[in-house]
């Protein structure tokens, strides 16, 4: 039986949805609604408090994920619905376009999350 690579790209599409479905909706509540509305301290989003928070390594760790789990998850989502549209015929250039999309989306996420 030949290996196939399907497993981690599976793999990461759930960790993303995960992400996507638990973690989107707290952030643009709290971003979109509760900042705006000031019902959260004073001053949340100050550039030196992010600043702070962002000199720590978990919280960095933390907001990578955040980041590129949800990538790999558009990724796997878009390829499928291409190939389910009908461009079968470039299965391998699209799927490259699509992971080659988040992959370099991950090395920029580590080039910010590295000069922070």
């Amino acid at each position: 039986m030949a290996r196939s690579n399907e497993p981690i790209w599976w793999s990461l599409f759930s960790a993303g949805g995960m992400i996507a479905a638990m973690v989107f909706p707290i952030l643009i509540v709290i971003t979109g609604v509760l900042v705006p509305l000031e019902l959260v301290g004073d001053d949340p989003l100050n550039f030196e408090r992010i600043h702070s928070a962002l000199s720590h390594p978990f919280i960095r760790l933390v907001l990578f994920i955040v980041i590129i789990l949800p990538l790999f998850h558009w990724a796997h989502r878009f390829r499928f619905t291409l190939v389910d549209v009908g461009l079968k015929s470039v299965r391998t250039p699209v799927a490259i376009f699509c992971y080659g999309g988040a992959i370099a989306g991950t090395i920029v996420s580590i080039v910010v999350f590295w000069n922070i």
